[in-house]
């Protein structure tokens, strides 16, 4: 990441941790304050039209979560009982793929070998 882009992403953080409205003005006003004078204009839009009407707190807590897979909740309660039956199956046998595939490894050879 370049010296530009570093610059935009923490004066865009300081903005959400204050509850600032992300615009190109008010980072370009950080960045100047910070004197940087190597940013070009273009990283202060970009990032301003990227985080526009986006809460940048929320953003940076679900960075892990995996996205939609929770927009999917059962709303009825026998489906969801089968869902959650299905489940702990369905691992089951992706463990038991993964343990084929460890035991092909100890065939005496390798790629390289």
């Amino acid at each position: 990441m370049s010296t530009s882009e570093l610059a935009v992403s923490y004066a865009a953080l300081i903005l959400a941790d204050e509850d600032i409205d992300i615009t190109a003005d008010k980072l370009q006003t950080l960045i100047t304050a910070a004197k940087l004078t190597e940013v070009e204009p273009i990283w202060t839009t970009l990032f301003a039209k990227a985080l526009a009407g986006k809460n940048v707190k929320d953003m940076l807590l679900n960075v892990g979560s995996g996205g939609g897979a929770a927009a999917a909740a059962p709303t009825g309660g026998a489906s969801g009982g089968a869902a959650a039956a299905d489940a702990p199956v369905e691992k089951e046998e992706e463990k038991k793929e993964e343990e084929k595939e460890e035991s092909d490894e100890d065939m005496g050879f390798g790629l390289f070998d």
